[in-house]
C-alpha cells in the first residue's frame, strides 16, 4: 500500500500510549485525520473500536498498535519501522450491523455496530424476548439475561464470552447467541445467513425493561429492535501480514 502521511491518535487512559504518540509524531510527522493516508491508533482494543467508529466516515485505513491488555484488533507495538510496516500491511474490511431500536416512548434510535448488537435486562428480573428472523417467529419467548447478534470479527469478543461460536472471517454468517438463557434451558443459539434480518421484541416492557447496545451506543427501555447487516460501509483495518486477523480468529478456536 502506498501510505505516506499518517495521523496519530492515542488513548487518554494509557500513559504509555500518550508518550508513544508524542515520540511517533516527532519521528514520523503528523497530519489531521482527513488529510492522512492512514490513521495509527495507540491503545487497547476498546480504544481501537472507538477509533474505528470515530473515523469510519473518512474511509481511511486504521493501523492499531497495542499498548493495552489483549490487543486482538491491534498489531504489536514498536516505534521503529512504522512506515515500512504500513507499506506491507494487509487491509481487512469489517462488516457492520445496523441497529434500529424503538423505545417505550415511541422514539426510534439508530446505531452501527462493528462487533455486536446486544439486548440486556435492566433490572433483577429476567428479560422475556420474542425472536424473529426475516419476519418469522423463531422463538415465541426466551427468558434470559439477554441475547446478541455478532459479526465474524466480533465473534471472539462478548459473543465468545457468553459461549457463542467463533466465526472465521468471510464465512458470510452471523451468530445469534443467548446470554444466560433460563428458558429454553439448553438453547445455545443459531447461525444465520449474513443478510438475515433479526428482530427482537420485549414481551414485557413495563415490568421487565431491556436495553439495546450497538458497540458503545446504548438505548434503554426498548420495545423492539431490528438488526441487519449494513454492507459496504465498514472500516478498513490494517494488519501486519505475519499476524493477520483471519489467523488470529482461527487461533482463538484452539486456545485452552
Amino acid at each position: 500500500m502506498d501510505l505516506k502521511t499518517v495521523s496519530f491518535t492515542a488513548s487518554d487512559r494509557i500513559e504509555d500510549a500518550q508518550r508513544a504518540e508524542t515520540e511517533m509524531r516527532e519521528r514520523y510527522g503528523h497530519v489531521p485525520p482527513e488529510n492522512a493516508d492512514a490513521i495509527v491508533a495507540l491503545g487497547g482494543d476498546g480504544f481501537m473500536l472507538q477509533t474505528l467508529h470515530r473515523f469510519m466516515g473518512l474511509g481511511k485505513p486504521i493501523f492499531g498498535l497495542n499498548l493495552g491488555s489483549v490487543g486482538f484488533l491491534m498489531n504489536d507495538f514498536r516505534i521503529e519501522g512504522l512506515m515500512e510496516r504500513l507499506q506491507r500491511a494487509h487491509p481487512i474490511n469489517l462488516d457492520l450491523l445496523q441497529m434500529t431500536a424503538l423505545d417505550v416512548a415511541g422514539a426510534e434510535h439508530r446505531a452501527l455496530a462493528i462487533n455486536e448488537v446486544s439486548l440486556l435486562r435492566q433490572t433483577r428480573l429476567a428479560a422475556k424476548i420474542r425472536v424473529f428472523v426475516d419476519d418469522v417467529v423463531r422463538m415465541e419467548q426466551m427468558i434470559c439475561d439477554g441475547v446478541l447478534v455478532s459479526t465474524p470479527a466480533g465473534s471472539t469478543a462478548y459473543n465468545n464470552a457468553v459461549h457463542g461460536p467463533i466465526l472465521p472471517l468471510g464465512c458470510e454468517v452471523l451468530a445469534l447467541t443467548p446470554i444466560s438463557s433460563f428458558r429454553p434451558r439448553r438453547w445455545r443459539g443459531a447461525l444465520l445467513p449474513q443478510n438475515a434480518r433479526v428482530t427482537f421484541e420485549n414481551c414485557s416492557p413495563a415490568h421487565r425493561p431491556v436495553s439495546a447496545v450497538a458497540d458503545f451506543t446504548e438505548v434503554r427501555d426498548i420495545v423492539r429492535v431490528d438488526v441487519r447487516r449494513e454492507p459496504g460501509r465498514g472500516p478498513s483495518v490494517l494488519f501486519d501480514p505475519e499476524n493477520s486477523l483471519a489467523e488470529r480468529i482461527i487461533k482463538e478456536q484452539f486456545l485452552p
